[in-house]
């Protein structure tokens, strides 16, 4: 039985990477990621962990290492952050394109310059392309139940692919929350252990990845498409499956109090909690408002953000990351495209917020609110809106 603890959400997460059993973990320390490695290295050095712990010169190394250790068949964690993912950014690649279910986790820091160790999701959206199935949580508990998910999705024969779990820098990785942490012998029902099958193997040495010309280039990188969008049959079914083993169900969106609501507010990340505090105040002054939580973001749920917004009149987009000479936010631009050929869709209005940690708070979320109801009624002349700025 699930024991409730108070536990550091980074330490949290590593007590779960052990609980996985994963076999090799390279990592470079990077704040606000380094308590969750340097965690992961005690219990390999205590003797909890019977892994490879692979400290490294850096995190572009960090990557390397772990599509050796997964290519081989080892079960494969890593943890970055900010800086350290754009040093990785071309490994990144790789992993996804040879199809190496290797797990990590991003502790979300904004990216420089100016040098910010504080959260937003910038490092996020700088990798949305390279083809990792990528799932953002909201707390701790989240946190760890997606980890544990993590495995079992990316190491299932039907997807084989590397997962991210983003969770935002010191807004979850450095707070203490109680926490419901499985015990081990829970965690080994529900994930089974990693059965990788083409794992390389020096008496019959092969090439992977190898030079492609032009002409079988574009069918390589349509098949990877395809394997990603199939992918969410899997994390669907583990979520489901998860949740009648946890008592606890995930959702690529997840809805609060959105049945009535003529105006939705769609976050992602730690500050959809503030953001739920904001929609119970509103409500409880009679207000039709709602909130979406968008927890998968790639592959990106389409079907489910059309089913979510079919009835509401407005819908109001909260990005934390800034898409340079763009129209605002990378997450609102997504969901304009998935819902631009929709009859009945409703008036999306963007604002882009909480850049290199600054805080949102519920008066905030209601002002944005109150903001986005009037823009949609008498529109704009800017493409979004950046809340907060001092102009």
């Amino acid at each position: 039985m699930a024991k409730r603890v108070g536990m550091e959400i980074s330490v949290a997460i590593s007590e779960v990477v052990k609980l996985a059993n994963a076999d090799v973990i390279a990592a470079y320390p990077i704040t606000p990621q380094t308590h969750i490695v340097e965690h992961l290295a005690k219990l390999v050095a205590d003797g909890e962990l019977d892994a490879e712990y692979i400290p490294v010169e850096s995190e572009h190394s960090a990557m390397s290492a772990c599509l050796g250790a997964s290519a081989v068949g080892a079960r494969t964690f890593t943890a970055t952050a900010g800086q350290g993912l754009e040093l990785m950014h071309e490994v990144i690649y790789v992993a996804s394109s040879m199809r190496l279910p290797i797990i990590m986790t991003v502790v979300n820091r904004a990216l420089s310059a100016p040098l910010s160790v504080w959260s937003d999701h910038s490092d996020a959206m700088s990798v949305r392309d390279t083809g990792w199935i990528q799932i953002f949580v909201e707390n701790g508990q989240e946190a760890i139940d997606n980890v544990i998910c993590a495995f079992r999705i990316g190491e299932d024969r039907r997807v084989l692919l590397p997962v991210m779990i983003h969770l935002d820098g010191f807004h979850l990785s450095h707070m203490i929350e109680p926490i419901l942490l499985p015990e081990q012998d829970e965690v080994d029902k529900f994930l089974p252990k990693n059965d990788y099958p083409l794992p390389l193997d020096p008496a019959k040495p092969v090439s992977m990845g190898d030079f492609a010309p032009p002409v079988i280039y574009s069918e390589t990188k349509w098949a990877q498409e395809v394997n990603l969008r199939a992918a969410k049959e899997v994390i669907l079914q583990c979520w489901n499956e998860f949740g009648n083993h946890f008592q606890r169900y995930y959702s690529p969106v997840e809805c609060y109090h959105c049945e009535d609501a003529d105006v939705l507010l769609l976050t992602m990340g730690s500050f959809s909690e503030t953001a739920s505090m904001t929609i119970d105040k509103m409500r409880k002054e009679g207000r039709n408002v709602g909130l979406l939580k968008l927890r998968l973001w790639r592959p990106f749920p389409f079907d489910e953000i059309r089913q979510a917004v079919k009835k509401a009149k407005v819908l109001i987009v909260l990005d934390r990351a800034l898409s340079f000479g763009g129209p605002g936010g990378p997450v609102c631009s997504e969901i304009r495209s998935a819902l631009y050929d929709e009859e009945n869709k409703p008036k999306v209005v963007s604002f882009v917020g909480g850049l290199g940690g600054r805080d949102i708070t519920v008066a905030d979320f209601e002002e944005i609110v109150n903001k986005g109801i009037e823009i949609s009624q008498k529109g704009s002349n800017k493409e979004f809106e950046i809340f907060g700025v001092r102009e």
